[in-house]
C-alpha cells in the first residue's frame, strides 16, 4: 500500500498505544515517520525498530509538546531528517481523570498544557514547513468530547476545547491547502484506558461493550486505519470534521 508514499508525518505520543498504531500503519502506507515521546525512549524505539524490520523509514524524537523549545526541536529534527513535513498527527495526552472536588490546579494545567496548548504549538511549527503547498493535520481527540463520563470532567474538557479549535482551524487554513480533522475513537484497548481502570472482564469494559453496537472494544489499528485514510488523497475534500471511531457508541 502506498497512500502515503513520498509523505512525512510527524506523530506525536507515539511511543505507545493510538499513536504506536498510527505511525505503523503511516509507515506501512509508504510515509516517512518521526515517532515523538516524551518520556518513552524505550517505547518509541520498539515502534521504529518495527518500522523498519518492515522496509520502512523512521526516527524517534523526544520532545514534550507542552514546551515551546521541544516542540521547534522536534520539527527541527524532522527537517534535518527528512527534509519536510507533510502531515502532523497530534495524539499526544495527558489523560487525567479525578472528581471535580480533587482537581488540582496542576492537574488542570498538565492536561491543557498537554491536550491544547501542545497542538497549538505543533501545528504553528508544521505550518512554517507546510509552506504553499499545504499539508494535513489530523488532532486525536475523544468520544469523550461529546459524551463525558463521570470523573472525567478536565480530560473531556479539553478535548471538546481540541474539536472546536479543529473546526476553527479549518476555516482559517483551507486556503492555505491545509486540512485539519478529529478523530473521536470510542472505547479503545490501550494503555491509558487500562489506567484508568477499563480493564478486560472489569464492569467498565462490560459497560462499554454493552453500549457499542459492533459488541467489542476497538484496537488501536482501526483509530490507525482512520487516520490513514484523512492523511491520503482519497480524504481530499474532507476538512473541519469530527470523525467518530467507536463501533456506533454514541452516549452512555
Amino acid at each position: 500500500m502506498s497512500k502515503l508514499k513520498n509523505k512525512v508525518a510527524v506523530v506525536t505520543g507515539a511511543s505507545k498505544g493510538i499513536g504506536a498504531a498510527i505511525a505503523k500503519h503511516f509507515a506501512a502506507a509508504g510515509a516517512k515517520v518521526v515517532v515523538n515521546y516524551a518520556s518513552s525512549k524505550e517505547g518509541a524505539d520498539k515502534v521504529v525498530k518495527a518500522i523498519t524490520d518492515n522496509g520502512g523509514i523512521a526516527i524517534a524524537v523526544k520532545a514534550d509538546v507542552s514546551k515551546e523549545a521541544d516542540v521547534a526541536k522536534l520539527f527541527e529534527e524532522a527537517k534535518t531528517a527528512f527534509g519536510t513535513v507533510d502531515v502532523l498527527v497530534n495524539n499526544a495526552v495527558s489523560q487525567g481523570y479525578a472528581p471535580i472536588e480533587q482537581i488540582s490546579v496542576e492537574a488542570f494545567h498538565q492536561s491543557f498544557n498537554v491536550n491544547v496548548l501542545g497542538p497549538i504549538l505543533t501545528i504553528q511549527a508544521a505550518l512554517k514547513l507546510f509552506g504553499n503547498r499545504g499539508g494535513n493535520i489530523i488532532n486525536i481527540s475523544s468520544g469523550a468530547s461529546k459524551y463525558p463520563l463521570p470523573n472525567a470532567s478536565l480530560y473531556s474538557s479539553t478535548k471538546a476545547a481540541l474539536d472546536a479549535f479543529t473546526i476553527a482551524l479549518s476555516k482559517e487554513l483551507g486556503v492555505k491547502n491545509v486540512r485539519i480533522n478529529s478523530i473521536l475513537p470510542g472505547a479503545t484497548d490501550t494503555e491509558g484506558a487500562t489506567s484508568a481502570g477499563v480493564t478486560a472482564g472489569s464492569e467498565y469494559e462490560k459497560m462499554f461493550v454493552e453500549k457499542t453496537p459492533l459488541g467489542r472494544r476497538g484496537q488501536p489499528e482501526d483509530i490507525a486505519k482512520a487516520a490513514v485514510f484523512l492523511a491520503s488523497d482519497d480524504a481530499g475534500w474532507i476538512t473541519g470534521e469530527q470523525i467518530s471511531v467507536s463501533g456506533g457508541m454514541y452516549g452512555f
